[in-house]
């Protein structure tokens, strides 16, 4: 199954699918300050599974309600675990080695590249024409995605290196797992796609984060954790996972996994607007780059035509 297809509805479906990819990056956003006050007292691989755990828990009930008991249990489960597993679970242990061995920085600047992946991954197995429109909207994408990272007052350069490749790794999975997700399931619906999908890669993160445990990994310091700290933790999972890739899921089966990747260098922008919100400082580079990456997806979309050559009159 292709999804390189234009977005159902013409220019109105175009222009939803584009503000629910919006909605979906600015709850993910939303999630980041708040996994903030859970990192000094959780480890990654636990934080990564209790996210992702209470995110399948929270979706299968509503899949349930809203498509009924046979689409839930028909469903291809194994698939589920599959592409859960490998694209969303493996990608996420990936990018925490990889950060554990570079630093936020190189995470950031390889995770600006997820445009060129979705677009490249797309050209190769699913025949997308690669226009002159989508290969500038994907570069003005990623250079706007690089200036906010490499422009960061007093961060450290990129490091390259067994770290970096880790997080491209993780890139690559998490593109190819948004993909599968909709290609695999045709006739399921979005609701249906994300969460089976997210259960797969709960049940694959808690397998690892369980044997970590008991092979006597990293602990959460339970003694330091309070209500604010569980309220956080549910927000990070259900409004910055749950939500936020049920919105994703539904954005690439209209759009492609390359366009809606394109908006993905927005978020730190949002991000910035959400600190903003709670008396943090405005950044002018932060929202500069924010327009550069909006500016490329509508041009990658046809949205704002090149100039093409003018036709001769006969």
């Amino acid at each position: 199954m292709s999804i390189t297809s234009a977005p159902q509805g013409g220019l109105s479906g175009t222009l939803a699918a584009n503000l629910i990819c919006s909605a979906s990056m600015l709850l993910w956003a939303a999630g980041l300050p708040a996994a903030q006050t859970l990192m000094p007292h959780v480890p990654p691989l636990l934080l990564a599974a209790a996210r992702i755990g209470l995110s399948g828990l929270f979706l299968l009930p509503i899949w349930w309600l809203m498509d009924g008991r046979q689409a839930v249990f028909s469903a291809h489960w194994g698939k589920g675990c599959l592409i859960g597993g490998a694209g969303f679970a493996f990608g996420a242990y990936l990018m925490t080695v990889g950060q554990s061995m570079t630093g936020p920085v190189t995470v950031a600047v390889i995770a600006a590249s997820m445009p060129v992946v979705g677009i490249a991954i797309e050209v190769l197995l699913d025949g997308r024409r690669l226009t002159a429109g989508l290969m500038l909207g994907g570069l003005l994408s990623l250079a706007g995605g690089f200036i906010v990272v490499t422009g960061a007052p007093g961060e450290a350069g990129i490091g390259l290196g067994l770290g970096a490749l880790f997080c491209f790794g993780s890139v690559l999975a998490f593109t190819l797992g948004s993909r599968w997700a909709v290609t695999s399931f045709p006739d399921l619906t979005s609701i249906g796609r994300t969460t089976v999908t997210l259960a797969g890669a709960a049940i694959c993160i808690l397998v690892v984060a369980l044997g970590s445990l008991v092979t006597g990994g990293a602990q959460p310091d339970w003694a330091a954790l309070g209500w604010i700290d569980f309220g956080a933790l549910i927000f990070y999972s259900v409004s910055g996972m749950a939500i936020s890739q049920l919105l994703w899921i539904y954005a690439v089966g209209r759009l492609g996994i390359g366009l809606s990747s394109l908006h993905i260098n927005t978020t730190p922008f949002y991000v910035m607007l959400i600190v903003f919100a709670f008396g943090g400082a405005w950044s002018w580079g932060q929202a500069g780059s924010a327009a550069l990456v909006g500016l490329g997806v509508l041009i990658a979309q046809g949205l704002i035509p090149l100039p093409g050559p003018r036709k001769k009159q006969a």
